[in-house]
């Protein structure tokens, strides 16, 4: 069972996703790649924009041909993923907390 010791090692942010596969998470972060596999849900032009919670201190990791830095949260639902994201505008880089 994990502890809250486990889920605090987790730094979780808000970043804007401003190209198909790419995250912007604000100065201290900067700018990441993700190969969320969120096709089913959202076209690229719906993406741009959209302000999405992702784990930022996994180590990379190779997903066929393409290295994600990190792991963009969503809910595996009826269709495909859909994202986590705040229900207000908030600074990118913020923690959840």
């Amino acid at each position: 069972m994990a502890t809250f010791d486990d889920f605090m090692k987790l730094d979780i942010r808000v970043g804007t996703i401003t190209e198909a596969l790419v995250v912007d998470f604000g100065e201290e972060i900067g700018t990441k790649k993700s190969s969320a596999q969120i096709t089913q849900h959202y076209t690229p032009d719906q993406l741009i924009g959209k302000q999405v919670l992702a784990v930022v201190n996994f180590p990379p990791r190779q997903i066929a041909d393409f290295m994600s830095e990190v792991l963009v949260l969503g809910t595996y639902s009826e269709g495909g993923v859909v994202l986590i994201t705040p229900d207000k505008a908030v600074q990118n880089g913020d923690r959840l907390g």
